[in-house]
């Protein structure tokens, strides 16, 4: 069995981050920032896929804020911290004690992946993992196409956990079943759409519905 994680927003609770390195980039780039609600709707695509959308007629300057969004993510003192989400530690524990391989697949870049993972002492915890920087970005379904072909596994026997609706089309497209959080960026209405086996909005019903899952294999 695997079991194929996004990263911020799922695990990680660092979307507020990512909105204010985001607000901040285009700041420092002398550019309108965009909504709260604007970049918490990107959240989970590619670097490169988010700016088109965030600011789609400054092609020429999505380069610049691409590397100030990184720096502010990376380096700015007067974000939060990043953590994991309450619960998420021991629910990755179970799963690793009951068999399960895991995996993360995330819009973050893999330098950003590794530094997060290392900061929080998780390098050993992910069997696979699959950044946008690496393949296609996420809705495309080529990211967890690799992560099953590394994994030796078939669609049927994974499961993919995420908070935004490109994490479950990317899950739709590529055959997988799904469980949908409402606790990073997507409503339970938008999440929804993509049709996964269930919604949940806690920690503690993600741990019950992946059990759930586990045991119709």
């Amino acid at each position: 069995m695997l079991v194929v994680f996004d990263w911020d927003g799922t695990l990680c609770d660092s979307v507020l981050r990512i909105v204010l390195a985001m607000q901040a980039a285009a700041e420092d780039c002398g550019v309108e920032p965009p909504t709260d609600a604007e970049v918490r709707h990107i959240i989970g695509l590619g670097l490169p896929q988010a700016m088109e959308i965030l600011f789609p007629s400054l092609p020429s300057r999505h380069l610049d804020l691409a590397k100030a969004y990184s720096h502010q993510f990376s380096q700015s003192p007067a974000l939060p911290e990043v953590a994991l989400f309450a619960g998420i530690a021991d629910l990755l524990s179970d799963l690793r004690a009951q068999g399960c391989k895991l995996a993360v697949a995330t819009g973050k870049s893999r330098r950003g992946l590794n530094r997060t993972l290392a900061q929080l002492g998780m390098e050993e915890v992910f069997a696979h993992t699959r950044c946008a920087d690496e393949t296609r970005s996420k809705p495309h379904p080529l990211m967890l196409e690799e992560l099953l072909e590394e994994a030796w596994m078939r669609p049927e026997q994974a499961i993919m956990v995420g908070d935004s609706i490109y994490d479950l089309a990317m899950a739709e497209q590529a055959g997988l079943a799904a469980i949908g959080v409402t606790y990073g960026v997507h409503t339970r209405e938008q999440l929804a759409v993509h049709k996964p086996l269930a919604v949940v909005d806690n920690v503690a019903a993600l741990s019950q519905t992946l059990n759930a899952w586990r045991q119709t294999l």
